[in-house]
């Protein structure tokens, strides 16, 4: 189920091109975006080229993107995808992977460092660790998404396919329940990490403006064209911070847009 690299590296302008289609999609676009985005398995993998699934559910509503790119959906995936779409059912595109049986982390305690990186790439909170302490996979909540291999920096991560089911691929190896979970975890999340990186920039800015409040008692510097200078270095560094908090960046993913104007996930667990 490996697919090339170049699927899972997004650029830029890719990202940029696929938050700018989501804000032009119809309404009709928009309903035809969450039917689709419901019956995929939601690994949240990249392989299709997207940021998650429900980037690719939009690309696929709005024509920029062709049924046949998930490989963990499979043929069934493809028939399902066809059924909505009122499109004819195709091959899997092989350029995007191939479509094979569950598969499920695993890390070796022996090498593992503790650098928290797979779980920083982990959608679904599925690796639990800390920093300088051993990490270990959840095997319930691995997607098999594959994005916590390349990041470790010792290669102490491997993918082992799942007993439950070791001879079926696609859909027969991936339940609706299992979909279910990986979207609810997913969406928490990004809710989790968007409100955590929220709070820092609050933290933050509370900070910049104490340092502003009280500058000629925290500074080394006595010379007030200096202490001018940092003051207005200080004030341009708060107003980019509220520009950004207030502003979703141009690449933001559609799951990244709906966590910053819900003010929780579609549910926790």
């Amino acid at each position: 189920m490996h697919a090339p690299s170049t699927n899972r590296e997004l650029s830029t302008t890719q990202a940029t091109q696929t938050a700018n289609e989501l804000g032009s999609a119809s309404a009709t676009q928009q309903a035809q975006a969450q039917r689709i985005l419901d019956a995929l398995p939601q690994t949240q993998c990249r392989r299709c080229g997207y940021p998650d699934c429900a980037d690719y559910a939009y690309a696929i509503a709005t024509g920029k993107a062709d049924i046949n790119q998930c490989p963990p959906g499979g043929a069934q995936g493809i028939s399902r995808l066809a059924e909505i779409t009122q499109q004819p059912v195709k091959a899997l595109d092989s350029s995007f992977g191939v479509e094979g049986p569950r598969t499920i982390a695993f890390i070796d305690e022996a090498w593992c460092i503790g650098c928290t990186l797979c779980i920083q790439a982990c959608p679904t909170d599925a690796i639990v660790g800390s920093n300088k302490q051993m990490h270990t996979v959840l095997e319930n909540y691995c997607t098999g998404c594959e994005l916590c291999v390349p990041v470790c920096p010792v290669d102490c991560i491997a993918l082992e396919k799942s007993q439950q089911n070791a001879n079926a691929t696609g859909w027969e190896a991936w339940s609706q329940d299992l979909a279910d979970t990986a979207r609810t975890r997913y969406e928490f999340s990004k809710y989790r990490r968007t409100r955590t990186k929220e709070e820092n920039a609050h933290r933050l800015e509370a900070k910049a403006h104490t340092k502003l409040a009280n500058l000629p008692e925290q500074s080394l510097h006595t010379d007030p064209a200096i202490l001018e200078k940092k003051r207005a270095v200080i004030e341009a560094a708060i107003a980019r911070a509220r520009a950004q908090r207030t502003t979703p960046p141009a690449h933001a993913t559609h799951a990244d847009t709906q966590c910053v104007t819900n003010t929780k996930p579609r549910e926790s667990y």
